[in-house]
């Protein structure tokens, strides 16, 4: 059974923000998203995005061709 809960990491320890069906000292695996990782890639992802507008512009190649000997 995949159950996704959400949780705060607290001195060390992982506390869920819901009760969870389990029965006491129960065994279970976990898989940590941070949702700060998924801001910041998004962040990176839209500055790229930005970037490229600004540098990868075809009124540009003049200049490479004044770069090339």
């Amino acid at each position: 059974m995949t159950v996704l809960v959400d949780a705060i990491y607290e001195n060390g320890v992982l506390r869920p923000l819901s009760p969870l069906a389990l029965p006491e000292h129960a065994r279970v695996r976990l898989s940590v998203d941070s949702p700060a990782d998924e801001e910041r890639a998004e962040w990176l992802a839209q500055s790229e995005r930005a970037l490229m507008k600004v540098w990868d512009h075809a009124g540009d190649d003049v200049f490479n061709e004044l770069l090339t000997p």
